[in-house]
């Protein structure tokens, strides 16, 4: 339920991987009164998934205050699992999936419940390497956060 005495962010976010694992970098645009913050950086070691869900998780963390926000995101792993109710039920399934095996990730999705347990977020999947500028301006810089570790 939105808040109207909280503020309202849009994130775009994006991770980026050479191989996967390899290494890589993330990303994310926040926008709040037309002033746009961007940030990124990278592991040495990582997979395509992790750069997808650090990119909201430190998006979301840099938040002062609890917030109504809205994330575009390219990463129909971080979306769906969201949006279609996914993580909640594997939190209380002890992190097993329908199919009985592990989820993946597991500190980072605890990471972003906490975090999603503060601010009334949105998840919006966007097309990738499409006309989303912003989505766009986000792979440029996940892949150039990515080279930083790439040898």
């Amino acid at each position: 339920m939105e808040n109207k005495k909280q503020k309202n962010v849009v994130i775009y976010t994006d991770g980026a991987c050479s191989g996967n694992p390899g290494p890589g970098g993330y990303a994310a645009i926040l926008i709040y009164n037309n002033v746009e913050k961007e940030i990124s950086d990278g592991e040495p070691n990582t997979t395509n998934n992790k750069m997808e869900m650090l990119a909201v998780i430190k998006a979301l963390e840099i938040l002062k205050e609890p917030c109504n926000v809205t994330i575009y995101s390219d990463s129909a792993y971080v979306v769906n699992s969201i949006n279609n109710g996914w993580v909640y039920n594997w939190s209380s399934n002890n992190w097993i999936k329908a199919d009985k095996s592990k989820v993946k990730n597991i500190e980072l999705w605890e990471r972003l419940l906490k975090l999603l347990s503060i601010h009334d977020v949105k998840f919006i999947k966007v097309k990738g390497h499409s006309d989303n500028e912003y989505n766009n301006r986000c792979d440029k810089l996940a892949v150039k956060a990515r080279e930083k570790y790439s040898l």
